[in-house]
């Protein structure tokens, strides 16, 4: 068998599924599309449940792929093991109701041994327990003895996932020979030891599993095949684990290279090594793939594989940020199937050096904590790490709870897990009461039917149409027919109303009854689109009846509409001229459109200056103002990728899309997008920023306002002006000059206030010395002033303590019925045992209050009026006691 790279395998297996009439297609996105219930695509098959469920028609009924896989669920073995590890390339050929078992079996056998030529001999079939067909082709079609073939029960042949479609499965393993073994007599294919190992999995989709335990026939028989790539190269490649893998091993070299920790120095050098190479790998591809740090779903996965490398780094001997300089070597190792990870790199790199940076300013200080609350455990002998300190170290340090776990299981602990989770799902609950505010739509979920059709949207280019009623809802339920008053939805078999999607707000408007003789109106405040393509416009009928089965005229409000418009093709200029001021990696993390009114979040990693928003507010106006035409059309997903049209982030789109074309050419601006447009860049009138500030790690967010809202706002501004020069009696032209004027006269009006009361302060020290007593030699004195700020009475307590080293001074003042303390020693006073923080500490809660401080200065307050003396009172005896008198 001749040795060959991963890449090079990866190219033999898709091109031989090719040469068998298969679609080659790209990998999907580690991010799922319209998938609840995983946070990140786990196997190769994930991506392709509507087609296998077959809710969706496949691009072909043969289909192979080299699929990006994230698993989590072994994290904590990462490093400790040479075969665990987070981000894998899951290899399948995929059948959608064409072939089924005979033609997969003879597949999988013949690309192993003729194509790869392993020995026949090393490879060993599984069944299902009950699959009496697969063992049959196994063993007369392919020639495989009866006693080279391993019968196995659910857990080890019945494949599924979470839910979606599932079977049982034929795999295929291979023999790495007795050195890889346990030993023991009973060795044999399914042992538990390394020996042999499985590289080929053959299942056969027949059933759906709802996620709850219940299954159902599939319209259609399916094949879902997974060959792990790395695995198969740890066979052609004769190593012993995924990390002597030749692409993974150059990553290792490099983190090798930067940390001067090698291979086989110690056990522990080995597991950080490995736990480095295997998240560096993950969180390269997630990133590429749009996914940023974050406190929540796979964004929190993102956070914990970088914060415990990075932790493992630091057990290396690294302290400043490095993952950052491993990209280049991560993509350099994959950009031949990858090539979205050289066009992204600047951005990648970037993302993970702001995540090192920030958890680098907690990460001492978070050890530090933990090294406290562990040796505060370890000196009560206790061995459970609790919740409540797990849960503070998570969210006051950042630190995930299995990087706590893992240094809590170093130092021979557990952590409370289940405390843990009591007070995540407190703060959750208390985040859910913040958010009720937000509201729902209940009405969402009501069933309107299979049989009902999609909606059709005829709100391009017109403002009204004529439609029928096909549903009525109303307190959650199906209704006939509907009163004036009662908050309701209806949906319409046609609408020129533009449903809520791609960051655009709803369009509002009526829905007029027609041959009713009084017409009657249902006022559409809101509208959302639902997965069956129905338009559920939300509102109030104002008068008359609506009925199902009604024919309306669907009437948008053209007004808002056209402001709407403005602010969406603005946003499409400001996303192109983004790229001009600030470079390539800028890309859409979200946005905004309401009527004149646009927000767009965007991947960036510092403030824009000044001179950068006038740039790009500069060249946004200017694209208005040359009166570019604006068009769309449809086109194939391919062929618009190929003109070079910006899509976003993650989002899933069809075989067809809608391109939105901004000049010639679309040279100005060419995006993929559904959303309402002006015909031409003039009419969005004007643009104008109104802010920019950061919303996350990484993520940049612009607020801008286009049309008669930059008039309107204009005119506030204008009039604003107008009035602020009347009050200084000046012109409008002449402002800032009399502005600066004014504060050079107040700066100095303020500056000869102070000296003044300098000055008063400065001669009410010697009235105030004259009533000091003498005790032991001390010169003992209290006083109080009515509504002194608190900063000059810290000046007059300077005064006096500056005046005589000997004196002991405690001042008091009363602002809104709050008593504010001041005591101040000098020098010799100090010397002699008598300190300010003592005597605020002894006499503030004689009126309600605590205070401390420097043994110079302390201050302190109080909230009872009447205990005022009482408390200046005590300072005597406060004193004596110190000088034992």
């Amino acid at each position: 068998m001749e040795k060959r790279g991963l890449n090079e395998l990866r190219e033999m297996f898709l091109s031989y599924f090719e040469s068998k009439g298969h679609l080659r297609l790209p990998s999907f996105s580690l991010v799922p599309q319209n998938d609840a219930s995983i946070l990140l695509i786990n196997a190769g098959m994930t991506p392709m449940k509507p087609w296998f469920k077959g809710e969706e028609v496949p691009p072909r009924r043969r289909v192979c792929t080299c699929q990006k896989c994230i698993r989590t669920g072994d994290i904590e073995n990462v490093g400790k093991t040479d075969r665990h590890g987070t981000y894998f390339e899951m290899l399948g050929n995929f059948s959608f109701g064409d072939y089924f078992k005979s033609e997969a079996i003879a597949y999988s056998w013949e690309f192993l041994t003729k194509v790869v030529g392993i020995d026949e001999n090393r490879l060993y079939p599984s069944v299902y327990q009950d699959d009496d067909e697969a063992f049959r082709i196994w063993n007369e079609e392919i020639g495989i003895p009866a006693d080279r073939i391993y019968r196995f029960g659910k857990e080890d042949n019945f494949w599924e996932h979470g839910s979606g479609p599932c079977g049982p499965c034929s795999e295929i393993y291979y023999d790495r020979g007795p050195e890889y073994g346990c030993g023991k007599p009973t060795c044999t294919v399914g042992c538990d030891c390394d020996r042999y190992m499985e590289i080929w999995n053959n299942v056969f989709s027949q059933f759906d599993n709802d996620g709850k335990g219940n299954y159902s026939e599939l319209k259609q028989k399916n094949i879902d095949t997974g060959m792990g790539l790395e695995r198969l190269a740890c066979v052609v490649q004769g190593v012993g684990s995924l990390f002597d893998v030749d692409t993974v091993r150059n990553i290792t070299a490099k983190v090798s290279a930067i940390t001067g920790a090698h291979y086989g120095e110690s056990h522990e050098k080995d597991v950080s090594l490995r736990v480095i190479t295997d998240h560096i790998r993950s969180a390269t591809f997630m990133i590429c793939d749009g996914i940023l740090p974050s406190n929540e779903g796979r964004g929190y996965v993102l956070r914990r594989l970088l914060r415990r490398a990075a932790r493992h780094g630091k057990l290396l001997g690294v302290s400043d940020p490095f993952l950052f300089d491993v990209v280049d070597t991560v993509i350099g190792e994959n950009e031949i199937h990858y090539p979205e990870l050289r066009e992204r790199q600047k951005y990648i790199t970037r993302v993970i050096r702001v995540e090192e940076e920030n958890f680098a300013r907690t990460i001492d200080g978070g050890l530090k904590i933990f090294q406290e609350m562990l040796s505060a455990h370890q000196e009560k002998q206790e061995k459970v790490f609790s919740g409540a300190d797990a849960f503070k170290l998570y969210d006051t340090y950042g630190f995930p709870i299995d990087l706590t776990a893992e240094m809590a299981e170093e130092a021979g602990m557990t952590v409370d897990q289940k405390d843990f989770d009591r007070l995540m799902q407190e703060q959750k609950a208390r985040a859910r009461e913040a958010r009720k505010a937000l509201g729902d739509l209940g009405w969402a979920d009501v069933e309107l039917g299979q049989d009902m059709p999609a909606t059709a949207f005829l709100g391009y280019d017109r403002d009204v149409c004529e439609a029928k009623v096909l549903a009525i809802v109303a307190d959650g339920e199906l209704r006939e027919e509907l009163v004036p008053g009662t908050p309701a939805m209806v949906v319409l078999d046609q609408t020129t109303f533009y449903a809520e999607m791609g960051g655009q707000v709803a369009d509002r408007g009526d829905i007029i009854v027609q041959g009713k003789g009084e017409a009657s109106v249902f006022e559409v405040t809101d509208v959302q689109k639902n997965k069956g393509g129905k338009y559920l416009h939300e509102g109030k009928l104002k008068n008359g009846t609506i009925s199902v089965g009604d024919t309306v005229l669907a009437k948008i409000d053209t007004e808002r509409r056209a402001a709407i418009r403005r602010a969406h093709s603005a946003t499409h200029l400001l996303q192109a001229e983004l790229r001009t001021v600030l470079g390539d990696h800028v890309h859409q993390a979200g946005s905004l459109v309401e009527p004149d009114r646009l927000r767009f979040d965007f991947t960036h990693f510092s403030a824009l200056t000044l001179e950068e928003k006038q740039k790009l507010e500069e060249l946004v106006n200017t694209d208005i103002l040359r009166g570019f035409a604006v068009s769309t059309e449809e086109l194939p997903i391919e062929e618009a990728k190929k003109r070079g049209a910006t899509a976003l982030f993650g989002e899933k789109y069809g075989s067809t899309v809608r391109v939105v074309s901004v000049g010639e050419q679309g040279g100005v601006s060419m995006e993929l997008c559904g959303g309402t447009h002006v015909d031409n860049s003039a009419m969005v009138g004007s643009f104008h920023i109104v802010s920019e500030a950061s919303v996350a790690s990484g993520v940049r967010r612009i607020e801008a306002i286009t049309g008669r809202e930059v008039l309107r706002q204009a005119h506030e501004l204008e009039k604003v002006l107008i009035e602020v020069a009347d009050t200084l009696k000046t012109n409008p032209a002449d402002l800032l000059a009399k502005a600066e004027s004014s504060v050079n006269e107040l700066r100095t009006a303020h500056q000869e206030m102070e000296k003044l009361k300098d000055r008063i302060l400065s001669g009410d020290v010697d009235r105030v010395l004259f009533a000091s007593k003498n005790l032991g030699g001390l010169r003992v004195v209290t006083a109080t002033r009515s509504d002194l700020e608190v900063g000059d009475l810290r000046k007059f307590g300077d005064f006096i303590r500056d005046k005589d080293p000997s004196v002991v001074a405690v001042l008091a003042t009363v602002h809104e019925d709050k008593i504010t303390f001041l005591a101040v020693c000098g020098k010799t006073a100090v010397e002699r045992g008598v300190k300010a923080g003592d005597i605020i500490k002894a006499i503030a809660p004689i009126a309600g209050g605590k205070g401390g401080g420097k043994p110079d200065s302390a201050m302190g307050g109080g909230s009872d009026l009447m205990k005022l003396d009482d408390a200046l009172a005590a300072v005597d005896d406060v004193v004596a006691q110190k000088l034992s008198l």
